[in-house]
């Protein structure tokens, strides 16, 4: 028996488009799922008046069964395609989910966008697609959703399409690397089957479209980045940073350095899942016991890599960013919080070189005074302290951030170049 290889998958979208039901039917219909469980929640969701509930509710009630401890192993919501095994990368609330993609705790490597088709695109329609691109999630899948709202109808489904196409367009998709699909989660039709009263469509089902995805290759010949999450002093052990692998390889016996702090010494042991490993590659959640380091030297936000290919710190830099949602306008001198692999910190806009039309990218103006919602623009950016960011060419994975104010996420950028220090 081959393992099937493995892909993570976020299923992004506006809150109320059906992705928690469009999952519970994906996870019946593919067998996860007892189909008895399902005619369950219907009986309990009909008698409480929420009839088109219940693949929700399948959601929920595992995670409460989760929670409780009763052995319905979704937690990681595996399902297997014929070619894939699946792990949703679990998007429960919206705000949770830009930060945890931000931080890379729940890097996907493709995307289901649900948007309902009668409702079409909305704010965290728009929002989701800007992140997921800004992050580094180069495949989507498109489910154009709730078809028996509108019949089924044809004519808006396409025009929908085009709007989508436009708004991906806006933001870098190109246009083959997105597969749309007109579903309705909630009646069944063109998730696994092909659907009768759809025969206009002559496309993939939502199944045979995950299985039309393709696994990422992983960075193992970049330089090394590890982020740093936490560090931890072991008794008998000594230093202990754990982190997650971005990108390159980690052996016992390297010579590494942190950066900002410019702190040296060797890797001594490297575990992960509680088990000693010789060597480490990008996706490894790992902790890596570094000889002549302290605990005091090191923190969250620093970054380990090989003494000849050091993580790079910044002076200042120079980003791409579009600008999500702020209430009045981005000037220089605005100083919010950027959000960078596991860094978090403050930094300030000290130019705006250009404003850029969002849908072709091209410059609209130079040196704009202000930039607000909607408007993508390249800027310079001085941290207030020192920071490690890489240029988003050379090394994606630590090339990209987000702009957070407020409590929410005002925009989201990537890294074209920097000064270093």
């Amino acid at each position: 028996m081959v393992e099937k290889e493995h892909m993570n998958l976020a299923m992004i979208g506006h809150i109320d488009h059906g992705k928690s039901t469009l999952l519970g039917r994906l996870l019946t219909e593919t067998g996860t799922i007892d189909p008895h469980l399902i005619d369950e929640y219907r009986k309990k969701a009909e008698a409480l008046g929420k009839a088109t509930f219940e693949f929700a509710w399948v959601m929920d009630s595992l995670k409460d069964e989760r929670e409780r401890g009763i052995t319905i192993d979704v937690a990681h919501q595996r399902f297997d395609t014929d070619k894939y095994y699946y792990t949703i990368v679990d998007c429960p609330g919206h705000r949770d989910f830009v930060k945890n993609m931000i931080t890379g705790t729940s890097q996907a490597d493709a995307a289901v966008l649900v948007v309902d088709a009668k409702d079409g695109i909305m704010a965290q329609t728009k929002e989701h697609v800007f992140l997921s691109r800004t992050l580094g999630v180069t495949q989507l899948i498109v489910a154009v959703n709730k078809m028996d709202r509108i019949n089924y109808d044809q004519k808006r489904y396409e025009e929908l399409k085009e709007e989508i196409l436009a708004l991906l367009a806006m933001v870098g998709y190109k246009k083959d690397s997105v597969i749309f699909v007109p579903v309705s989660a909630y009646e069944g039709e063109n998730i696994v089957k092909k659907s009768e009263k759809m025969k206009w469509f002559d496309g993939p089902t939502l199944l045979a479209a995950m299985d039309m995805m393709k696994v990422p290759q992983k960075p193992i010949n970049l330089p090394l980045r590890v982020p740093v999450q936490d560090v931890y002093t072991i008794t008998g052990v000594g230093t202990v940073p754990v982190g997650r692998v971005e990108t390159g390889k980690i052996k016992k016996g390297d010579k590494v350095i942190f950066n900002p702090p410019g702190k040296v010494g060797e890797v001594k042991t490297i575990e992960m899942h509680h088990e000693e490993i010789e060597e480490a590659i990008p996706g490894d959640n790992i902790g890596w016991n570094v000889r002549g380091i302290s605990r005091t030297e090191i923190r969250r936000g620093d970054v380990c890599g090989h003494t000849d290919t050091p993580p790079t710190v910044a002076d200042e830099f120079t980003a791409q960013i579009v600008v999500l949602q702020h209430p009045s306008a981005i000037t220089i001198g605005y100083t919010p919080v950027f959000h960078c692999h596991t860094a978090q910190v403050a930094a300030t806009v000290i130019e705006i070189s250009k404003k850029l039309d969002p849908k072709t990218g091209q410059v609209v103006e130079e040196n704009p005074d202000i930039i607000k919602t909607g408007d993508a623009a390249i800027i310079k950016i001085k941290p207030t302290r020192p920071l490690v960011i890489e240029r988003v060419k050379e090394i994606p994975q630590l090339g990209r951030f987000a702009v957070r104010d407020m409590g929410q996420t005002v925009a989201a950028g990537m890294v074209i170049d920097v000064k270093e220090k």
